[in-house]
């Protein structure tokens, strides 16, 4: 299927690794001009070099004047943005209990306040030119809050409602909000997550990652291109119609609807 996008600007948070870096791959497979973003320069212009006519952006959303930087970097490489995939590293895991309200701002400003940020300096060219596409890398935490994740819990359900009330405000102007909430993908953060549980159950990770899979129904951990080809028909021509949805995958992990 051709998407549509070919010769089109989109621009990927956090796109030097993981989901992030699988989307802009997949976009850019398309035949999209894609911003790769991260923190880290060579990998960055490693993965761009790879797809004619992407570029290397750098930044680091930690940073208070990040969403305004980067903005103008991407502007002056790749001109208007017409596909926006949010994304940002998840913070480290803990519970809710014994929280530190310095805990809660430094996740609270990078996986929502930053976010809101960029979307904002792109969105009204989005709205004036009829066309645009939205996208947020979430978690299916916001569905169904993980154990042990309460600061991504917390700033990734504050972002899907901020997405969800904006995808209604501009839907008349052509521009879709959606967001894709991956469950167990074969990440380096899944990695470390599953390191993490382990060592805090005092467990084999082998034994833990055998029980994760088996309450997959799927039976496996999904791969990030898996992932990025959901990312990747949402900012499609064919998905105009679909705007203000939370669509997992997730091999059937979440048992609601």
């Amino acid at each position: 299927m051709d998407l549509g996008i070919r010769g089109k600007a989109a621009l990927v948070l956090g796109s030097t690794s993981g989901l992030g870096g699988a989307s802009a791959s997949a976009l850019a497979s398309e035949g999209a001009r894609v911003g790769f973003v991260g923190r880290r320069r060579e990998r960055a212009i490693e993965l761009a070099g790879a797809h004619e006519g992407s570029v290397a952006l750098v930044c680091d959303l930690s940073q208070p004047d990040s969403a305004r930087t980067l903005a103008e970097d991407a502007a002056a490489r790749l001109g208007e943005i017409d596909i926006l995939v949010l994304n940002s590293g998840g913070p480290a895991p803990g519970p809710a209990s014994g929280l530190t309200s310095a805990e809660v701002r430094s996740a609270v400003e990078t996986l929502l306040v930053r976010q809101i940020e960029i979307t904002e300096l792109f969105l009204p060219a989005m709205r004036s030119r009829g066309w645009g596409r939205i996208v947020a890398i979430g978690s299916t935490s916001i569905q169904e809050p993980l154990a042990g994740l309460a600061l991504s819990n917390i700033a990734r359900s504050g972002l899907a409602g901020y997405l969800k009330t904006l995808s209604r405000e501009v839907a008349s102007d052509g521009v879709t909000v959606n967001m894709v909430l991956p469950g167990l993908i074969g990440t380096d953060r899944l990695t470390q997550l599953d390191s993490h549980r382990a060592a805090a159950a005092n467990v084999d990770v082998e034994d833990l990652n055998a029980r994760s899979r088996a309450a997959i129904p799927a039976g496996r951990y999904g791969s990030p291109e898996e992932f990025a080809a959901v990312v990747a028909f949402l900012c499609s021509v064919q998905a105009s119609y679909v705007t203000g949805e939370q669509i997992r995958c997730d091999g059937g992990l979440v048992a609601g609807y």
